[in-house]
Parts: C-alpha cells; sequence; structure tokens
C-alpha cells in the first residue's frame, strides 16, 4: 500500500482512511434524514421544524464535536487523495503504459484523486452558502420566533430560496447534483474497501458488503440530489 501523503506510516492511513470513511458514511445518513425536512411545504411547518434541526445541530456541543471531527475527516480524506494522485503520477516512469486499467480496478478507484478536489470545492462552497451563514453570516433579518418561543436564524428560508431563485436556482441544484455524482462513486470504491482495510474480508460476506456498498452509493447521494430539484420545480414558492 503506497504512504499516505500526509501521514508517514501507511498502516496509520489504513486505520484512519477506513474508520473515517465508515464513519462518513453514517453521517451522511443523518444529514440526509434532516435535509429531507426540506421536502415539506411551509405551510405544514416546515420552516420551524428545520430551523430547530438546524440550530440543535450547530449548538448541541456533542453534536458540533461531532461536526467538527466530520469536516476535518472530509478534508484529510479529499487532499490526501489530490496530493496522492499527484505523487503517483510523478513516480511513474515515462513512456510507461497502463495496459487496459479497467480489467483490473474500478475507475472511481483509478480517479479517487479528481474526485476527491470536485468534492473538496463542494465542501468549501456548501459550507460558506449555509453553515458559514448560519454560524457567521447576514441571517439578523431573517431571524423570528418558533412557535416555542425560541428566536432562530432562518436557514430554511435561505436554502429555500437558494434552489428557487429565477435566475440561479436551476444552475445551483445542477451544481449539487454533480457534486453528488462525485460523492457517488467515491462510496462505490470506499464502502467495501473501508470494511477489507479494517480486516472484514472474508469470501462468505464479501459480495454482500460489495452489493450493500452499490446500494449505499446509488441511493444515497441520489436522495441528496433530489432534494434541490424537487424544491426548484415542485415545492410551493416562499
Amino acid at each position: 500500500m503506497a504512504k499516505s501523503a500526509l501521514l508517514k506510516s501507511s498502516l496509520a492511513k489504513k486505520y484512519w482512511m477506513a474508520f473515517t470513511g465508515l464513519f462518513l458514511g453514517l453521517f451522511l445518513v443523518g444529514h440526509l434524514f434532516g435535509n429531507l425536512q426540506l421536502l415539506i411545504p411551509v405551510s405544514e411547518g416546515a420552516r420551524d421544524q428545520f430551523n430547530e434541526y438546524a440550530l440543535f445541530m450547530t449548538t448541541n456541543p456533542a453534536v458540533k464535536v461531532l461536526s467538527y471531527l466530520t469536516y476535518l475527516s472530509i478534508i484529510f480524506h479529499a487532499i490526501d487523495g489530490v496530493l496522492l494522485t499527484i505523487h503517483n503520477r510523478k513516480a511513474r516512469p515515462q513512456g510507461y503504459v497502463n495496459f487496459k486499467p479497467s480489467t483490473n480496478s474500478m475507475w472511481s478507484s483509478r480517479n479517487m484523486g479528481i474526485l476527491g478536489t470536485i468534492i473538496l470545492a463542494f465542501i468549501v462552497v456548501h459550507m460558506t452558502m449555509f453553515w458559514g451563514e448560519m454560524k457567521f453570516g447576514g441571517l439578523d433579518d431573517t431571524v423570528y420566533t418558533t412557535a416555542n418561543g425560541e428566536e432562530v436564524k432562518d436557514l430554511y428560508t435561505l436554502t429555500i430560496k437558494t434552489f428557487q431563485d429565477a435566475q440561479y436556482g436551476l444552475l445551483w441544484a445542477i451544481a449539487y447534483a454533480f457534486a453528488m455524482l462525485a460523492i457517488g462513486f467515491h462510496l462505490s470504491h470506499g464502502f467495501s474497501s473501508g470494511f477489507q482495510s479494517l480486516g472484514v474480508n472474508h469470501p462468505k460476506y464479501n459480495g454482500f458488503i460489495k452489493k450493500l456498498g452499490m446500494a449505499f452509493a446509488v441511493l444515497v447521494p441520489l436522495a441528496f440530489a433530489v432534494i434541490p430539484f424537487y424544491i426548484h420545480f415542485v415545492l410551493e414558492k416562499i
């Protein structure tokens, strides 16, 4: 196994990447359930429900610790993938020909550097537009009082208006879907390889893990990608 560009020990990289990768998979599921609340019409209480969820996710001490660990893990994963790709290409002898690489590995496993770059760019934009606005941005004009009498920032309205914007809303939805495609390819390789790195590797259940990983890689990013298009084309305008 090639040594990590950020960690000197290949064994440390092996377990770090496996644990963080599988943890990020769980984070995606939790984040998806939270984002699915955006599909609820504002007339049915979606505004209060989503904003209370966002407030909990940004103020609860335990969740904040897990969130920061998640962000650091994703950034490490993406940067390390890019640096490893550069390192491997520089180390490749001139005139080297990789004969039919598709017969030996998946496309996603051969292009993790590209996928990592796309995902890293998405994280930066996503956090700037939403998490950054929630924590540090100018949402003060949209602070409102919930049914429980609590003042919160209206992240629901910011999110809905972003994807319903007449000029750029559809473009943001397409860009979001493109990022989910990159995450899907990444998961298609990383899910099963994470289990293998932790020693869960046996002919008896390898097939099941691979199928579960492919299903996860398709269904979770697809569910995320549907949300902005539903907001743009179907959800009632606000």
